[in-house]
């Protein structure tokens, strides 16, 4: 798949399948969960092997350097620029915590399950997956695999509010598995994942439902918002068999435009046609990253401890 071009609607990317791949007996991976980029231009990976679970690489996917043993179920990475230095919170679904860190792993603060909340009897209620953080430093949690609230924080570590929890009503979850803070529009709102429901959901900042955005047979991972655009990691496609995964990119007006390894976007009367995989290259993609030039990195989750790809926009 060397010349391989893949996506729609000017959206289209040629697939650098050799990018990150490292020796595996040194620096090995299990789940690719997410990435991010700092500061520097570096490109941080999350991985849940207590070999390494932070890899830190060049954009041509150099090795710069790795730390993080202790995080056994890490699967949602978030960076922050707090006053000029970047900070990282990272949701570990085993030790049932976020964990916020400093860019050389140091850990500054730990938040743990909610215990005046009904719903948190005990800490294994509360597994959480990604976070999102505003700029008056409040942490928003998702809690995808848990009991399925947002829960907000403070930038001290004390409950300010939540919202949410599993239902089928427009203000609850089925997989609230990410969370991003939409700044497109002029003001502020939370763009959250109800992964099984196909969907998006748009909520204000104190947790107020406002809107979904429908993505018929797409199963979505977190959105990750750059410039005008919404891109997200689609882990499963169609009827949510395994090996169905590709990329899906929104339009500012949250129109799916394209989805490399996927099918060609289509509406009627408004509505998105069922999507489904059509290219075999993704099995389950988990994240992306979108840098400075908009090519994308992606990081997949059960894929057989594949490292991320590179997909450069053309």
């Amino acid at each position: 798949m060397k010349d391989l071009i893949i996506g729609h609607n000017g959206y289209q990317y040629k697939i650098n399948e050799q990018w990150g791949k490292l020796d595996s007996n040194i620096n090995p991976v299990t789940d690719c969960h997410e990435m991010v980029q700092d500061s520097k231009g570096r490109i941080l990976l999350l991985t849940n092997n207590i070999s390494n679970n932070i890899i830190i690489y060049n954009k041509d996917g150099k090795l710069l350097e790795t730390w993080g043993k202790e995080y056994p179920g890490a699967h949602g990475l978030t960076l922050k620029d707090e006053g000029g230095e970047d900070f990282l919170y990272i949701t570990d679904t085993e030790r049932h915590e976020v964990i916020k860190t400093k860019i050389d792993g140091q850990v500054v603060m730990t938040i743990s399950y909610p215990k005046d909340i009904p719903a948190y009897t005990a800490q294994s209620n509360f597994v959480p997956t990604e976070t999102a953080i505003s700029d008056n430093g409040d942490i928003y949690i998702a809690d995808g695999y848990g009991s399925q609230f947002i829960l907000v924080y403070g930038q001290d570590g004390q409950l300010k509010n939540y919202f949410g929890g599993k239902g089928d009503a427009e203000n609850q979850f089925h997989n609230a598995h990410g969370i991003a803070i939409d700044r497109r529009g002029g003001s502020d709102k939370l763009l959250i994942t109800a992964r099984q429901k196909n969907q998006l959901k748009y909520f204000s900042m104190d947790g107020q439902y406002e809107s979904s955005i429908d993505l018929p047979g797409a199963f979505i991972c977190r959105p990750v918002i750059k410039d005008e655009n919404v891109y997200l990691a689609t882990i499963w496609s169609g009827d949510g068999g395994n090996n169905t995964g590709f990329v899906s990119v929104l339009d500012k007006q949250n129109q799916l435009i394209s989805a490399p390894g996927g099918s060609l976007p289509n509406y009627q009367n408004g509505a998105l046609e069922r999507m489904y995989q059509t290219l075999q290259l993704f099995k389950h993609p988990h994240d992306v990253c979108v840098d400075e030039d908009d090519n994308i990195y992606v990081a997949q989750w059960n894929a057989g401890q594949v490292y991320p790809m590179k997909m450069i926009r053309v």
